[in-house]
C-alpha cells in the first residue's frame, strides 16, 4: 500500500467545504482537495465538522481529515472520529473512499491510521464504528480487526447502522 496519512484540516476548510466552495477550501486546505470534496455527497459531514470544531476548535485534532496518498500526492477520501474521547474513553471513527479510488486500499491503511492514533491516547479505551447493514465491505474489513457487533442504533442521516467496537 502507498505511504498514506491522515491529514487534519481547519475550521475555514470545513466551512468552505460545507458551503460546497472547493476554490476556499483549497485557499485554507493543507492539502489539495479534489471536487468531490466539496460536492453534495459529503456536505452533510463538512456542516457537521465545521459546527463542531466552531463550537470546539480542540476537536479539529480529532474529527473528519484527509486521507492522503503521500506518493501519488493525492487526497484520496476522508477520516477522522466523531469527536475526541468521551467521558468513557470511547472515540467513534468513520471513513469513506472517493468512488474513483475505492478497491486500493486506501480504506484499510485510514483504519489502521486511526486504530494506531487510538492506541497510541491513553485517554482512549474503547473505538467504535457504526455500519449500514448492507455495507459488507465495512464490516469485512473491521471484522479483520477484531471489532464486534455490540448493537444498532437508527441515525437520522443514515438510517439503521449497526455498531461494532474493538477494546
Amino acid at each position: 500500500m502507498n505511504d498514506v496519512r491522515i491529514v487534519h484540516l481547519n475550521g475555514p476548510t470545513f466551512a468552505a467545504l460545507a458551503r460546497g466552495d472547493l476554490a476556499a477550501a483549497n485557499a485554507a486546505s493543507p492539502v489539495p482537495l479534489s471536487a468531490y470534496f466539496a460536492g453534495p455527497d459529503w456536505r452533510g459531514v463538512w456542516e457537521m465538522r465545521s459546527q463542531q470544531v466552531a463550537a470546539d476548535p480542540a476537536s479539529a485534532a480529532w474529527v473528519t481529515g484527509v486521507i492522503w496518498d503521500e506518493e501519488r500526492h493525492l487526497a484520496v477520501g476522508r477520516a477522522g472520529y466523531h469527536g475526541p474521547p468521551d467521558a468513557e474513553g470511547m472515540v467513534e471513527i468513520g471513513y469513506a473512499v472517493e468512488p474513483e479510488h475505492r478497491r486500493r486500499g486506501y480504506a484499510r491503511a485510514a483504519l489502521e491510521s486511526l486504530l494506531r492514533r487510538a492506541d497510541e491516547e491513553p485517554a482512549v479505551r474503547t473505538v467504535r464504528a457504526t455500519i449500514a447493514p448492507d455495507n459488507d465491505a465495512s464490516y469485512r474489513l473491521v471484522a479483520q480487526y477484531g471489532f464486534v457487533k455490540v448493537g444498532e442504533q437508527w441515525d437520522p442521516e443514515d438510517g439503521l447502522e449497526i455498531i461494532y467496537e474493538i477494546r
